[in-house]
């Protein structure tokens, strides 16, 4: 009897990269970008978006290596901060996300739409991880 295994970590690409930036908007207005995640290896993988810690600024001062382990979009805008989840989308102060969770087959991939409806006058940042389950 042959018995054999080959032993992966999950492969995927983020396309654009961070940071993406709705740049000036008029405010009341909306503004949509879409983020492509692929999965660019043989597994399937389940992929999770969700509010990065407040200390996230420290991956800024890390190598490129460590940061395809932490893998974070920025998004920048106007507005206050609050976050929700619900129903596979994410709310963060003025963005919406969504789908916010799911799962992708070998080199298949999920659109993720940034929605941004300018509120509040004024200029603010928020990070976003994207965690790619067995990276």
């Amino acid at each position: 009897v042959r018995v054999s295994a080959k032993a992966v970590y999950s492969k995927y690409s983020i396309e654009p990269a961070s940071p993406i930036s709705f740049g000036a908007m008029m405010k009341g207005t909306k503004k949509t970008q879409t983020v492509v995640l692929e999965n660019k290896g043989m597994l399937n993988f389940k992929f999770l978006i969700h509010q990065a810690p407040r200390n996230a600024s420290a991956l800024e001062g890390t190598s490129s290596k460590q940061r395809e382990s932490a893998p974070s979009a920025t998004k920048h805008s106007a507005g206050r901060k609050s976050s929700s989840e619900t129903q596979g989308h994410l709310n963060l102060g003025m963005f919406t996300v969504s789908p916010c969770s799911g799962s992708i087959a070998p080199w298949g991939q999920q659109k993720i739409t940034v929605e941004c409806l300018a509120g509040q006058e004024g200029t603010c940042e928020e990070q976003l991880y994207i965690d790619i389950m067995g990276r």
